[in-house]
């Protein structure tokens, strides 16, 4: 939960040049926020590269306002990124720790906000992850690693014992052995390593990042809404272990009687894409 003091050191020149990193005409909700849309894509971006984009009180409070927006633009996808090739996130800013600004209550607000996001979200992970910035790239439903990342959550070696919310997204997402070997062992591991744990979904070069989140999100973009909406809110249901029957199956039977089956199926038919409205 708190920013890795190895990741604190000055990183070199910001050689990022990246579409997802460096928006046109970005929404700035503040300092260390951007926020833009690209058709049904909202991307937010941590923008504070020069502390790793380690998150202070009123970044999470930006963030927050940023997933609003998103939801208010109904957008069917949204990409959460690092500004910079260096670090995805390196948690809660430290000094704000230490003075009491910022705390591990706050930041979990802000975890189990993304976490519960409506539509799929995808982590765009062009650096390293370290402390909470690990945990805010999984609470993503897809993650997209490149090859030279490192994780670490150095949490044991701060005396810090990992929030209730936090250790059941790691064991639930993970499992138990993935997670003692992150927490417990406070192992360090490269983008091979935490595709083969589960902890990526997809890992690519640096130079194909972009392309491959494009895609993904594209892809996932041009899929029936509804149907994705009501699928998510169902897996993560049964993954917390409070799937209602009753809700579960009022979730199918919304979409069985949607216009998106109706279109989905006469676009099957004819043999073209379909024009999904959500509804």
């Amino acid at each position: 939960m708190v920013q890795d003091r190895r990741s604190r050191v000055e990183p070199p020149a910001d050689r990022d040049r990246r579409p997802y990193s460096a928006a046109v005409n970005p929404h700035r909700e503040s300092s260390g926020i951007r926020y833009h849309r690209q058709g049904p894509v909202s991307v937010v971006t941590l923008d504070r590269p020069d502390r790793h984009n380690a998150l202070g009180r009123d970044d999470v409070d930006a963030l927050a306002g940023a997933l609003d927006k998103a939801v208010a633009d109904g957008v069917r996808v949204l990409v959460l990124t690092g500004a910079g090739d260096r670090t995805f996130c390196s948690g809660a800013a430290l000094e704000e720790m230490e003075s009491g600004r910022m705390s591990g209550a706050v930041f979990e607000t802000l975890t189990e906000r993304v976490a519960s996001f409506p539509v799929p979200t995808v982590a765009r992970i062009g650096g390293s992850v370290y402390g909470g910035g690990a945990e805010l790239a999984l609470c993503c439903d897809l993650r997209v690693g490149v090859q030279d990342m490192r994780l670490s959550v150095p949490a044991a070696r701060l005396g810090v014992c990992y929030p209730p919310g936090g250790l059941q997204r790691y064991v639930t997402r993970l499992g138990l052995g993935a997670t003692s070997r992150i927490l417990l062992a406070a192992e360090e591991m490269d983008g091979p390593e935490l595709l083969r744990l589960g902890y990526l979904t997809h890992l690519t070069d640096g130079a194909g990042l972009d392309a491959k989140v494009d895609a993904l999100a594209r892809a996932i973009g041009a899929l029936a809404p509804l149907a994705v909406r009501n699928m998510k809110r169902g897996l993560l249901a049964l993954a917390a272990g409070k799937a209602d029957p009753s809700e579960l199956s009022r979730l199918v039977d919304e979409c069985a009687s949607s216009d998106d089956v109706k279109e989905g199926l006469r676009a099957w038919h004819e043999k073209r894409p379909p024009d999904f409205k959500g509804r």
